[in-house]
């Protein structure tokens, strides 16, 4: 049962760095990165960071990031699957929000990121307007995948935090200040 605990414990710290790792990235992917790319669209598609021009993909990052997280979050959720019925919440809302982006990035995301750079590259050719409501949509659908890995940060810390309790109380430790 130690073991159970120490490996539950630590796959539960790795899935919140990660979650919390991936947040920031996140946000400044949006927010700075997909800001300069789709700042005037179609012209400012030739600021996507894909393609021979640029010395990294955004997946070369996320990708690893996401195996780590789905080890980590699955096998905190196996590891703790014995805990009060809370914990088993907190941990499987994290576990969908994960299957959730996971589900979203390649049916969602990688068919406009592949629009986008044909735009770019001039193998398709749009509008203004068509550019502009498909780069819309990327910063809409790309929030949604920032409040789902937010999601997934705080179900991760609130099970910390229910971890903390139980394993105060396995070991007779007071959760209040003394007087």
């Amino acid at each position: 049962m130690a073991l159970r605990m120490f490996a539950f414990t630590w796959l539960l710290w790795i899935a919140t760095l990660s979650w919390g790792v991936g947040l920031g990235a996140k946000l400044f992917d949006l927010l700075v990165v997909a800001g300069a790319w789709g700042a005037s669209p179609p012209a400012s598609f030739a600021l996507l960071p894909y393609g021979p021009a640029y010395p990294l993909n955004p997946g070369a990052f996320f990708q690893p990031l996401s195996i780590v997280m789905a080890v980590s979050i699955v096998g905190a959720l196996i590891a703790g699957w014995g805990h009060s019925r809370p914990m088993r919440v907190w941990l499987w809302i994290g576990t969908l929000s994960f299957v959730a982006i996971w589900a979203i990035t390649p049916t969602v995301f990688w068919p406009m990121i592949n629009q986008q750079y044909d735009i770019a590259t001039g193998k398709l050719t749009a509008s203004v307007a068509e550019a502009t409501a498909l780069t819309a949509r990327w910063y809409a659908w790309d929030w949604f995948r920032v409040c789902l890995i937010a999601l997934g940060f705080v179900a991760s810390v609130r099970a910390i935090s229910l971890g903390t309790a139980l394993h105060q109380n396995e070991i007779g430790v007071s959760s209040t200040l003394p007087e």
